[in-house]
């Protein structure tokens, strides 16, 4: 695990079901902070209590020392090397035992269902972006996708044109590729 650049946790946690959901929605709204077209970004999340126990210094260093119940404390990574591709890097990682899951922030466009009723037929990698880029229902989105060890997920979902934090939509299963890319990287 890199060097934490950014550390988030705070008094103002989002309501939410539960701790992986309030990790994703907590990194959502600092990703939101930073503003849109931005490169991806990468979080180890780590249980604060059990962090607490095993590594107090560390606790105290990321601010956790004095909260009862830290949760899930979401770590950023070093910025990913530019150039390569998400799948690619994703394959290269290798979390140490103390990280519980991981998160990533992508921007991406997305397509309304049925829009690929319209898909050009044997169009290249290149043609399909092209068309994704062009279509006039695309949607720019921010994905903050969010996984434990044990397999559990979660995505917060927000539209650019929908920027504010009640517009977030959450669920285990909107992004499945993803999720299930970092669910790899603890394989």
């Amino acid at each position: 695990m890199s060097d934490a650049s950014h550390t988030l946790s705070g008094d103002g946690r989002p309501p939410a079901a539960t701790p992986l959901t309030r990790a994703a929605l907590e990194i959502d709204e600092y990703a939101s902070s930073l503003g849109w077209d931005l490169p991806a970004r990468l979080f180890a999340l780590i249980d604060g209590a059990k962090l607490k126990k095993t590594d107090p210094a560390l606790a105290r260093q990321l601010g956790l020392a004095d909260e009862e119940d830290p949760g899930l404390t979401p770590v950023e990574q070093d910025e990913l090397p530019t150039g390569m591709e998400l799948d690619k890097f994703l394959g290269t990682i290798a979390w140490p035992d103390m990280v519980s899951g991981c998160a990533l922030v992508v921007e991406r466009l997305m397509l309304p269902p049925g829009a690929e009723q319209s898909r050009p037929k044997n169009a290249t990698e290149a043609q399909l972006a092209d068309w994704v880029a062009n279509h006039p229902d695309r949607q720019e989105v921010r994905i903050t996708a969010a996984v434990l060890r044990d397999g559990k997920k979660e995505i917060a979902l927000r539209l650019r044109s929908k920027d504010v934090a009640r517009e977030v939509l959450t669920g285990p299963d909107l992004v499945p590729g993803l999720t299930e890319a970092l669910l790899a990287t603890f394989s």
